[in-house]
Protein backbone atom coordinates (compact mmCIF):
# COMPACT_ATOMS: atom_id res chain seq x y z
CA UNK A 1 0.00 0.00 0.00
CA UNK A 2 1.37 3.84 -0.65
CA UNK A 3 0.20 6.20 1.18
CA UNK A 4 0.42 10.26 0.40
CA UNK A 5 -0.16 13.19 2.04
CA UNK A 6 -2.33 15.93 0.41
CA UNK A 7 -1.81 19.09 -0.50
CA UNK A 8 -3.90 21.87 1.75
CA UNK A 9 -3.62 25.52 0.71
CA UNK A 10 -3.41 27.56 3.78
CA UNK A 11 -2.84 24.55 5.75
CA UNK A 12 0.03 22.03 4.75
CA UNK A 13 2.48 23.93 3.79
CA UNK A 14 6.35 22.79 3.72
CA UNK A 15 6.73 23.54 7.47
CA UNK A 16 3.77 20.83 8.23
CA UNK A 17 5.37 18.28 5.79
CA UNK A 18 8.37 18.74 7.32
CA UNK A 19 6.72 17.63 10.53
CA UNK A 20 4.36 15.04 9.39
CA UNK A 21 7.13 13.24 7.39
CA UNK A 22 9.23 12.99 10.47
CA UNK A 23 6.62 11.02 12.38
CA UNK A 24 6.54 7.94 9.27
CA UNK A 25 4.64 6.03 7.06
CA UNK A 26 4.27 8.40 4.17
CA UNK A 27 5.42 7.52 1.03
CA UNK A 28 5.15 10.86 -1.32
CA UNK A 29 3.99 14.93 -0.51
CA UNK A 30 2.07 17.08 -3.50
CA UNK A 31 2.62 20.71 -2.75
CA UNK A 32 0.13 23.47 -2.09
CA UNK A 33 -0.27 24.69 -5.44
CA UNK A 34 1.30 27.43 -6.90
CA UNK A 35 -1.84 29.42 -9.19
CA UNK A 36 -0.07 30.10 -12.65
CA UNK A 37 -1.80 33.14 -14.26
CA UNK A 38 -0.61 34.07 -17.61
CA UNK A 39 3.09 34.96 -16.63
CA UNK A 40 5.93 32.54 -16.49
CA UNK A 41 6.69 32.27 -13.18
CA UNK A 42 10.80 33.76 -11.43
CA UNK A 43 11.92 30.48 -9.70
CA UNK A 44 11.57 32.15 -6.66
CA UNK A 45 7.74 31.66 -6.89
CA UNK A 46 8.17 28.01 -6.89
CA UNK A 47 10.34 27.33 -4.01
CA UNK A 48 8.84 29.79 -1.54
CA UNK A 49 5.97 27.40 -1.73
CA UNK A 50 8.00 24.46 -2.41
CA UNK A 51 11.25 24.64 -0.56
CA UNK A 52 12.15 21.17 -1.03
CA UNK A 53 13.31 21.76 -4.59
CA UNK A 54 16.73 23.50 -2.55
CA UNK A 55 16.77 19.63 -1.34
CA UNK A 56 16.54 17.39 -4.25
CA UNK A 57 12.89 17.77 -4.12
CA UNK A 58 12.62 15.85 -0.34
CA UNK A 59 11.74 16.91 2.93
CA UNK A 60 14.19 17.01 5.40
CA UNK A 61 13.49 13.22 6.14
CA UNK A 62 13.61 11.97 2.58
CA UNK A 63 10.13 12.13 1.21
CA UNK A 64 9.71 12.76 -2.24
CA UNK A 65 7.40 16.06 -3.35
CA UNK A 66 6.40 16.51 -6.62
CA UNK A 67 4.84 20.39 -6.96
CA UNK A 68 1.39 21.21 -7.55
CA UNK A 69 0.39 23.95 -10.61
CA UNK A 70 -3.42 25.13 -11.07
CA UNK A 71 -4.28 26.92 -14.03
CA UNK A 72 -6.64 27.14 -16.61
CA UNK A 73 -4.31 28.53 -20.23
CA UNK A 74 -2.58 25.18 -21.51
CA UNK A 75 0.69 26.98 -22.75
CA UNK A 76 1.25 28.96 -19.96
CA UNK A 77 1.00 25.75 -17.01
CA UNK A 78 3.56 23.98 -20.06
CA UNK A 79 5.60 26.87 -19.83
CA UNK A 80 5.54 27.16 -16.41
CA UNK A 81 6.25 23.60 -15.10
CA UNK A 82 9.43 23.04 -17.77
CA UNK A 83 11.03 25.87 -15.66
CA UNK A 84 9.40 24.13 -12.57
CA UNK A 85 11.27 20.78 -13.74
CA UNK A 86 14.09 21.83 -14.22
CA UNK A 87 14.49 22.75 -10.48
CA UNK A 88 13.86 19.17 -9.68
CA UNK A 89 10.95 18.48 -8.10
CA UNK A 90 9.87 14.39 -7.21
CA UNK A 91 7.32 15.05 -10.14
CA UNK A 92 4.91 17.55 -11.42
CA UNK A 93 1.08 17.47 -10.15
CA UNK A 94 -1.84 18.82 -11.74
CA UNK A 95 -5.18 20.56 -9.72
CA UNK A 96 -8.47 20.23 -10.78
CA UNK A 97 -9.91 19.76 -7.76
CA UNK A 98 -9.67 22.91 -5.62
CA UNK A 99 -13.27 23.59 -4.03
CA UNK A 100 -12.25 27.84 -3.28
CA UNK A 101 -15.07 29.99 -4.68
CA UNK A 102 -12.70 32.50 -5.66
CA UNK A 103 -10.65 30.05 -7.40
CA UNK A 104 -13.46 28.09 -9.56
CA UNK A 105 -14.89 32.28 -10.33
CA UNK A 106 -11.48 32.34 -12.26
CA UNK A 107 -11.73 29.15 -13.85
CA UNK A 108 -9.38 26.97 -11.78
CA UNK A 109 -9.39 24.02 -9.22
CA UNK A 110 -12.35 22.01 -9.56
CA UNK A 111 -14.17 24.42 -12.60
CA UNK A 112 -12.22 22.76 -14.60
CA UNK A 113 -14.04 19.50 -14.50
CA UNK A 114 -16.93 21.40 -16.11
CA UNK A 115 -14.86 21.14 -19.51
CA UNK A 116 -12.79 17.67 -19.72
CA UNK A 117 -11.84 18.64 -23.15
CA UNK A 118 -9.84 21.88 -21.31
CA UNK A 119 -8.54 19.06 -19.19
CA UNK A 120 -7.11 17.28 -21.83
CA UNK A 121 -5.39 19.91 -23.32
CA UNK A 122 -3.95 21.05 -20.12
CA UNK A 123 -2.20 17.60 -19.40
CA UNK A 124 -1.13 16.80 -22.92
CA UNK A 125 0.32 20.19 -23.18
CA UNK A 126 2.44 19.57 -19.54
CA UNK A 127 3.18 15.96 -20.37
CA UNK A 128 5.00 17.33 -23.85
CA UNK A 129 6.67 20.46 -21.90
CA UNK A 130 8.64 18.40 -18.85
CA UNK A 131 11.10 15.56 -19.59
CA UNK A 132 9.74 11.92 -20.01
CA UNK A 133 11.07 11.13 -16.75
CA UNK A 134 9.69 14.00 -15.01
CA UNK A 135 6.36 12.13 -13.68
CA UNK A 136 2.85 14.30 -14.26
CA UNK A 137 0.40 13.22 -12.27
CA UNK A 138 -3.59 15.44 -11.51
CA UNK A 139 -6.32 15.34 -8.56
CA UNK A 140 -9.52 15.98 -8.99
CA UNK A 141 -12.68 15.53 -7.79
CA UNK A 142 -16.13 13.52 -9.02
CA UNK A 143 -17.52 16.68 -10.26
CA UNK A 144 -18.19 20.20 -10.10
CA UNK A 145 -22.16 20.30 -9.17
CA UNK A 146 -22.72 16.45 -9.31
CA UNK A 147 -20.36 13.36 -10.54
CA UNK A 148 -22.05 12.13 -13.72
CA UNK A 149 -19.05 13.30 -15.81
CA UNK A 150 -16.67 12.07 -13.25
CA UNK A 151 -15.56 9.05 -15.75
CA UNK A 152 -15.47 11.10 -18.38
CA UNK A 153 -12.85 13.39 -17.23
CA UNK A 154 -10.91 11.03 -15.41
CA UNK A 155 -10.55 9.49 -19.26
CA UNK A 156 -9.19 13.11 -20.69
CA UNK A 157 -6.87 13.18 -17.64
CA UNK A 158 -5.41 9.80 -18.63
CA UNK A 159 -5.58 10.33 -22.04
CA UNK A 160 -4.04 13.46 -21.66
CA UNK A 161 -0.90 12.14 -20.36
CA UNK A 162 -1.24 11.35 -16.54
CA UNK A 163 0.35 8.48 -15.55
CA UNK A 164 -1.41 8.76 -11.80
CA UNK A 165 -4.90 9.97 -10.98
CA UNK A 166 -5.89 11.22 -7.21
CA UNK A 167 -9.67 11.45 -6.94
CA UNK A 168 -11.05 13.11 -4.11
CA UNK A 169 -14.19 11.59 -3.28
CA UNK A 170 -16.67 14.50 -3.41
CA UNK A 171 -17.43 16.90 -5.79
CA UNK A 172 -16.88 20.73 -5.54
CA UNK A 173 -20.38 21.88 -4.64
CA UNK A 174 -20.24 19.03 -1.53
CA UNK A 175 -16.97 20.59 -0.52
CA UNK A 176 -15.56 18.86 2.77
CA UNK A 177 -18.93 17.51 4.14
CA UNK A 178 -19.34 13.97 5.11
CA UNK A 179 -19.64 11.57 3.48
CA UNK A 180 -17.43 10.74 0.83
CA UNK A 181 -18.27 8.68 -1.81
CA UNK A 182 -15.49 6.16 -1.89
CA UNK A 183 -17.30 3.48 -4.09
CA UNK A 184 -18.18 6.26 -6.98
CA UNK A 185 -13.53 5.69 -7.10
CA UNK A 186 -14.11 2.34 -8.21
CA UNK A 187 -15.91 2.85 -11.51
CA UNK A 188 -12.50 5.33 -11.99
CA UNK A 189 -10.32 2.61 -11.47
CA UNK A 190 -11.78 -0.15 -13.40
CA UNK A 191 -12.32 2.06 -16.67
CA UNK A 192 -8.87 3.61 -16.24
CA UNK A 193 -5.23 1.72 -16.89
CA UNK A 194 -3.07 4.18 -14.46
CA UNK A 195 -2.96 3.93 -10.87
CA UNK A 196 -5.79 5.63 -9.14
CA UNK A 197 -5.41 7.58 -5.44
CA UNK A 198 -8.11 7.01 -3.20
CA UNK A 199 -8.50 10.33 -1.22
CA UNK A 200 -11.19 12.03 1.33
CA UNK A 201 -12.73 11.30 4.85
CA UNK A 202 -9.63 8.73 6.38
CA UNK A 203 -10.00 9.75 9.66
CA UNK A 204 -8.58 6.59 11.00
CA UNK A 205 -7.04 3.23 9.90
CA UNK A 206 -10.60 2.16 9.91
CA UNK A 207 -11.59 4.42 7.68
CA UNK A 208 -8.93 3.98 5.69
CA UNK A 209 -9.82 -0.20 5.63
CA UNK A 210 -13.54 0.75 4.33
CA UNK A 211 -11.81 2.91 1.39
CA UNK A 212 -10.16 0.61 -0.44
CA UNK A 213 -13.05 -1.59 0.17
CA UNK A 214 -15.22 0.67 -1.47
CA UNK A 215 -12.94 1.86 -3.96
CA UNK A 216 -10.79 -0.84 -4.94
CA UNK A 217 -7.76 1.51 -4.51
CA UNK A 218 -4.10 0.25 -3.17
CA UNK A 219 -2.95 3.83 -2.79
CA UNK A 220 -4.56 6.35 -0.64
CA UNK A 221 -4.07 10.16 0.43
CA UNK A 222 -4.10 11.30 3.34
CA UNK A 223 -4.89 15.15 4.39
CA UNK A 224 -6.98 16.62 7.52
CA UNK A 225 -6.70 13.10 8.72
CA UNK A 226 -3.13 12.76 8.72
CA UNK A 227 -3.24 16.91 10.28
CA UNK A 228 -5.45 15.84 12.87
CA UNK A 229 -3.43 12.16 14.01
CA UNK A 230 0.15 12.56 12.90
CA UNK A 231 0.43 8.91 13.32
CA UNK A 232 -2.12 8.11 11.03
CA UNK A 233 -0.40 6.74 8.03
CA UNK A 234 2.16 4.42 10.54
CA UNK A 235 -1.10 3.45 11.98
CA UNK A 236 -2.76 1.91 8.37
CA UNK A 237 0.35 0.36 7.46
CA UNK A 238 0.37 -1.59 11.29
CA UNK A 239 -2.95 -1.65 12.83
CA UNK A 240 -1.69 -3.22 15.88
CA UNK A 241 0.91 -0.11 16.16
CA UNK A 242 0.37 2.22 19.52
CA UNK A 243 -0.50 5.81 18.92
CA UNK A 244 2.16 8.61 18.89
CA UNK A 245 2.13 9.73 22.76
CA UNK A 246 1.46 13.18 23.44
CA UNK A 247 5.02 13.88 24.60
CA UNK A 248 6.17 12.90 21.65
CA UNK A 249 3.58 15.13 19.83
CA UNK A 250 4.55 18.05 21.86
CA UNK A 251 8.39 17.84 21.09
CA UNK A 252 7.33 18.15 17.21
CA UNK A 253 4.72 21.18 17.78
CA UNK A 254 7.87 22.93 19.77
CA UNK A 255 10.26 22.20 16.39
CA UNK A 256 7.09 22.69 13.91
CA UNK A 257 7.21 26.78 16.17
CA UNK A 258 10.54 27.18 15.72
CA UNK A 259 9.80 26.44 11.45
CA UNK A 260 7.09 28.55 11.44
CA UNK A 261 9.28 31.31 13.40
CA UNK A 262 11.48 31.34 11.15
CA UNK A 263 8.98 31.09 7.73
CA UNK A 264 5.99 33.22 8.80
CA UNK A 265 5.60 36.47 9.37
CA UNK A 266 5.05 37.71 13.21
CA UNK A 267 1.06 37.75 13.25
CA UNK A 268 0.53 34.96 11.40
CA UNK A 269 2.43 32.46 13.61
CA UNK A 270 0.01 32.24 16.45
CA UNK A 271 -2.85 31.31 13.68
CA UNK A 272 -0.32 28.29 12.54
CA UNK A 273 -0.03 26.53 16.06
CA UNK A 274 -3.93 27.01 16.58
CA UNK A 275 -4.78 25.80 13.79
CA UNK A 276 -2.61 22.91 14.20
CA UNK A 277 -4.02 22.14 17.54
CA UNK A 278 -7.73 22.66 16.52
CA UNK A 279 -7.05 19.60 14.56
CA UNK A 280 -5.40 17.83 16.74
CA UNK A 281 -7.94 18.34 19.31
CA UNK A 282 -9.99 15.46 17.50
CA UNK A 283 -7.94 12.98 18.20
CA UNK A 284 -6.00 14.18 21.77
CA UNK A 285 -7.91 15.25 24.74
CA UNK A 286 -4.24 16.84 26.05
CA UNK A 287 -4.85 19.20 22.56
CA UNK A 288 -8.15 20.57 23.96
CA UNK A 289 -6.35 21.86 26.89
CA UNK A 290 -3.57 23.29 24.54
CA UNK A 291 -5.83 25.36 22.60
CA UNK A 292 -7.81 26.18 25.31
CA UNK A 293 -4.26 27.83 26.85
CA UNK A 294 -3.62 29.73 23.53
CA UNK A 295 -6.99 29.92 22.20
CA UNK A 296 -6.87 33.99 22.81
CA UNK A 297 -2.98 34.77 22.87
CA UNK A 298 -1.50 36.26 19.87
CA UNK A 299 1.92 37.20 21.27
CA UNK A 300 4.18 34.90 19.39
CA UNK A 301 6.62 35.36 22.75
CA UNK A 302 3.73 34.04 25.13
CA UNK A 303 3.40 31.21 22.82
CA UNK A 304 7.06 29.90 22.62
CA UNK A 305 6.87 31.06 26.57
CA UNK A 306 4.36 28.68 26.83
CA UNK A 307 5.71 25.72 24.42
CA UNK A 308 8.91 25.55 25.92
CA UNK A 309 7.56 25.69 29.56
CA UNK A 310 6.62 22.26 28.82
CA UNK A 311 9.59 21.07 27.80
CA UNK A 312 10.86 19.81 31.14
CA UNK A 313 7.23 19.64 32.76
CA UNK A 314 4.68 17.23 32.12
CA UNK A 315 2.41 19.85 31.16
CA UNK A 316 2.72 23.80 30.60
CA UNK A 317 1.17 26.25 31.94
CA UNK A 318 -2.25 28.18 31.60
CA UNK A 319 -1.31 31.74 29.25
CA UNK A 320 -3.51 34.90 30.26
CA UNK A 321 -4.20 36.41 27.08
CA UNK A 322 -2.02 39.78 26.18
CA UNK A 323 -4.14 43.27 27.50
CA UNK A 324 -5.79 44.84 25.28
CA UNK A 325 -3.83 47.60 23.49
CA UNK A 326 -5.15 51.01 25.30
Amino acid sequence: MTLLLAPMEGLLDHTLRDILTRVGGIDRCVSEFIRVTGTLLPDRAFVRVVPELLNGGRTPAGVPVRAQLMGSDPACVAENAAKLAALGPAGIDLNFGCPAKVVNRHGGGAALLQDPALLHSLVSAVRRAVPAAMPVSAKMRLGFNDASRALECALALQDGGAEELVVHARTRADGYRPPAYWDRIQEIREALRIPIVANGEIWNAADAQRCRAASGCHMLMLGRGMVSDPGLALAIASPERAPVPWSELQVLMRDFWALVATHVVPRHRAGRLKQWLNYLRRRYPEAEAAYADVRTVNDPNLISAYLFASQNAAAAQPLEAEPAAA
